[in-house]
């Protein structure tokens, strides 16, 4: 009994044993990690539904909750390949299609990764929220998902099954996309806001902003929050295995989003303006953006400094969306987009080991750039041709009405409406 004891031990610590011990430990932190980037729809849902009117609450939970679904669909069929499919020219993948078969890891990675195309793409919801019509809104998702975003990807992370995006030839850096990911929702979103236009009544006739508020601030905190935990996944789990360089990543991820809401309430005092709980929200959201690029790669001071400046850089960004009229309804525009540069140049600025390399923050500059001049123009034409064909925006009567009822027959809150309650039972009887 002693011998075969002995035996079982050596057995479990042959290389092969160990290897399979260490590759069931990474599978299991990736799933939970996917499992936390999922759960973020939950917190967009929250964020955009509670800046959101009461009367579109139903239409913004079903866009965050179908474009996971759709966009899911199509990454599998199209972008995965594209993204992370064999890259011989630097510029796209080429293989890896619709997968059905492969190594257990390879199933692991397509399902974080398929968490991560549903954020790009959900980031262009709650910019142009209110007034668009659902199936459209859907479309443009659906080519976010599977192509917009998957072969930017393909440049910064692609190459899994041969070759190099040119970008990382190049040694940009974006360890779980500030660029890859935010940037480009946030350049989707503008072009989205553009062919859209405002919402009714959300500027006056000399300009000057008013103010819509949005209906629930609890659920606005309570999404900041679920998307805050959700970051641990985001970030750490590109990490991809279990190491000790995942306590650096967690805290420099929670350092970030803790001084992005303390430089949003000293950017709101240093205009005397009133400290807002949803510009506080974003201010966060936008600590965790501009860490999300250099969190493996950067010490905790700077980290902190990073979220920082991100707090600054989404309030003055929201200022200057209101100044150029352009209807960013959850400021997704200053959070994803302007935040994503700064990280992304931040990433190069305070590398650990050499820190202000210009060649490298040059780099940076240029890959912020070239998601800037891939995304934006693809995503205007997509959504101008959105608008010319089935329509990209509701009517004003429906806008006015609100897009619960007007898009889905339902309303969120029927104790709060009995008019649209009413017309809502007679238009299932109709059905």
């Amino acid at each position: 009994m002693k011998t075969l004891m002995l035996l079982l031990v050596a057995v479990s610590f042959t290389p092969q044993a160990h290897a399979a011990s260490e590759e069931a430990a990474n599978t299991a932190w990736l799933v939970l990690a996917s499992v936390l980037v999922f759960f973020m729809q939950a917190g967009f849902a929250l964020l955009e539904s509670g800046m959101s009117r009461a009367k579109n609450a139903v239409n913004v939970m079903m866009k965050n909750y179908m474009d996971c679904c759709v966009g899911g669909i199509v990454f599998w069929l199209l972008g995965f390949g594209l993204m992370f499919g064999a890259n011989l020219t630097g510029w796209y993948g080429m293989s890896h299609f619709a997968p059905n078969d492969g190594e257990p890891w390879d199933h692991t990675f397509l399902l974080f990764q398929m968490m991560f195309a549903a954020t790009a793409a959900t980031i262009a919801s709650g910019a142009m929220a209110e007034r668009t019509r659902y199936g459209a809104y859907l479309i443009g998702a659906v080519l976010i998902s599977g192509v917009i975003y998957p072969i930017f990807g393909s440049w910064v992370w692609g190459g899994l099954y041969g070759g190099q995006g040119w970008l990382a030839r190049l040694g940009f850096i974006d360890f779980a996309g500030s660029t890859v990911v935010h940037s480009i929702g946030a350049w989707c979103a503008l072009a989205g806001i553009l062919v859209l236009g405002p919402r009714l009544g959300r500027f006056a006739a000399d300009g000057s902003p008013r103010l819509i508020p949005g209906h629930n601030l609890g659920l606005v905190a309570l999404g900041g929050f679920i998307l805050w935990v959700g970051w641990f996944g985001f970030n750490a789990g590109s990490n991809l295995e279990v190491s000790s360089s995942l306590g650096l990543i967690a805290l420099n991820t929670h350092l970030a989003a803790v001084a992005g809401a303390l430089g949003a309430l000293l950017a709101q005092r240093s205009t005397a303006s009133p400290v807002l709980l949803t510009t506080t929200v974003n201010g966060s959201i936008g600590g965790l953006v501009g860490i999300t690029a250099g969190c493996a790669s950067m010490a905790p001071g700077f980290a902190l400094l990073s979220g920082l400046i991100a707090g600054f850089v989404v309030v003055y960004g929201m200022r200057l969306l209101d100044y150029l009229r352009l209807d960013d309804v959850v400021g997704a525009i200053p959070v994803h987009g302007f935040a994503g540069v700064w990280g992304t140049l931040a990433a190069g600025l305070f590398y650990q080991g050499d820190p202000f390399n210009w060649e490298r923050v040059a780099v940076q500059a240029l890959g912020a750039a070239a998601a800037f001049l891939w995304a934006f123009p693809l995503a205007l034409v997509l959504y101008f041709l959105l608008a010319r064909t089935m329509g990209l925006r509701v009517s004003t009567q429906h806008e006015q009405r609100g897009l619960d009822f007007a898009e889905h027959a339902e309303v969120g809150y029927p104790e709060f409406n009995l008019t649209q309650t009413f017309d809502t039972e007679q238009w299932s009887r109709r059905g």
